[in-house]
Order: structure tokens, then C-alpha cells, then sequence
């Protein structure tokens, strides 16, 4: 399928109060056997596993544009390229970034608002000055741009912040907002801006079932580094249990084989 056709799929996926659940595979591998649900995410922190690099400024912008290129040349599913913070200071470098994650094939990209290398936020007229420019390119390109207030969920700023700059962007015309972490009635302040919304499936929202999510607002579900980091977990114990204590008895949780080959080849 065109990268156009897989843009205008996953714009449609987009539905107010009846949100998509959009997984992050970290490897073609997780793609292919997530990719019947529709839509896709790359994770940075997942993705960054595989490469022995933790998450968060870590990644270089070659790097992500070989992995979502990769993803996408293995689905034929939409699939939304999470950038960081884009991979540079300025607007300018914003902008380019999106336009190398349009011609990676990626249908969307997510910009947020953090100042790598360390963990601060940037300044609120930098932020969106920086998602100004993606919007420009991103129409430009043809792709979906989500925008991200990260400050919440590293505590550089309140969920009041978090809103007020989802309002911004919204009125810059970002195509998705997402602040991640943040509380119900911060989501339904979100929703309210008409602005479609990204719901993150973490912390309390675990608990809450895909439509409980929608009555939120949220216009679509991801997980981010969630469901790689439940694989690294049963890495870690199953290792711990064999080396440790000669128990072996985690492999008796592995998948069906012909099951995996059956989505691998499908």
C-alpha cells in the first residue's frame, strides 16, 4: 500500500471516543505479529533495548529513520514513527526531521518537548515554536504529526502545564496531542480542545479497558515501551531463575512455534 493511502487509513483509524489501539512493536519481528491490529508505533526505549542503549536522547536520528524504514518495509499497516524530540534544539532541525520521517514511509510521527541529553522541558514558546515547524513540514510531507507534552510525566511540570501546552499545539494545528500520565479529567480537559488525543496505556490507566479509555476522549491507545518492557521483564527472571536456582520451568511459557511462524509469514 502508497504511504499516502496508509496516511489517509490511519487518519480515519482516529475516532473520537471509539479510540485505536496502536501497539509498539521494537523489532520487525513484534511488528509482523502486531501488525494485524491495524496500526503501529515504534517505541524508542523498546527499539533502544535491541541496540543496548537506554531511552531518552540516546538514539540518534539515523538510527530511528533505519528502524521505522525497516518496520515500515515489513507491514502493510500505518505506522507512527515515535521521534523523541526530533532530534534537535531548533525548529529548523524539527521540521527536516519530519520531512526524513515522511519519506521513511512512516504515515505519522510524535515530536515532544524535551530537551535532550538531560531530562529538562523546554521552555514553553520554544516548544511551540519547535511544534510550528513541525506542522508546517508535516502538511508539507503529507503526515500525520502528534504532538507531546513529556513535562508531566518527568515532573519538570504540572498536568496544568501538560494542558496548556496541548492547547497550544492543538491550536497550531497538531493533528494528535499526547501528554502522557496524565489523569482522567486532565485527558477529558484535552479532548475538549477538539483535537484528537492519544491515551498512553500506562501507570492508573492500565487499569481501564479500551472503552473506558474512549470515554475519556482518547482518539487512540499506545503503549509505548510497555509491552517490550514486560518481555525484558520475563528475560530477567527467567535468567535469574536458571542461573540462580537451575529452575527452568519459565519455558514452559513460550510460545507455539507454528503460531509464531503463521504470523511471521502472514
Amino acid at each position: 500500500m502508497h504511504r499516502n493511502e496508509l496516511t489517509n487509513r490511519f487518519r480515519e483509524l482516529h475516532v473520537p471516543n471509539k479510540p485505536v489501539v496502536m501497539p509498539n512493536p521494537w523489532d520487525i519481528g513484534s511488528a509482523k505479529v502486531m501488525a494485524r491490529l491495524g496500526a503501529l508505533a515504534t517505541t524508542s526505549s523498546g527499539y533502544g533495548f535491541t541496540q543496548g542503549l537506554a531511552d531518552g536522547g540516546q538514539m540518534t536520528r539515523n538510527l530511528a529513520l533505519q528502524h521505522a524504514t525497516e518496520i515500515c518495509a515489513a507491514v502493510d499497516v500505518p505506522v507512527n514513527g515515535d521521534f523523541e524530540n526530533g532530534f534537535g534544539d531548533s525548529p529548523e532541525t524539527v521540521a527536516e526531521t519530519v520531512q526524513l520521517a515522511a519519506e521513511a514511509g512512516l504515515a505519522g510521527v510524535s515530536i515532544e518537548d524535551t530537551a535532550f541529553p538531560g531530562a529538562g522541558s523546554y521552555p514553553f514558546e520554544l516548544a511551540l515554536a519547535r511544534i510550528e515547524a513541525a506542522v508546517t513540514a508535516a502538511r508539507a510531507a503529507g503526515i500525520v504529526l502528534t504532538a507531546r507534552a513529556d513535562g508531566w510525566q518527568l515532573r519538570n511540570y504540572d498536568q496544568a502545564e501538560a494542558l496548556r501546552r496541548c492547547q497550544a499545539f492543538a491550536q497550531a494545528g497538531a493533528d494528535v496531542i499526547y501528554a502522557p500520565l496524565v489523569d482522567a479529567d486532565t485527558a477529558r480537559a484535552l479532548a475538549a480542545t477538539g483535537t484528537l488525543v492519544n491515551i498512553l496505556a500506562a501507570g492508573d490507566m492500565r487499569d481501564l479497558t479500551t472503552q473506558q479509555m474512549g470515554a475519556l476522549g482518547a482518539s487512540r491507545i499506545s503503549i509505548g515501551g510497555g509491552l517490550a518492557r514486560v518481555t525484558q521483564q520475563v528475560t530477567i527472571e527467567g535468567t535469574r531463575a536458571m542461573l540462580e536456582r537451575g529452575d527452568f520451568t519459565i519455558l514452559k511459557g513460550a510460545a507455539n512455534i507454528a503460531e509464531i511462524e503463521a504470523l511471521l509469514t502472514r
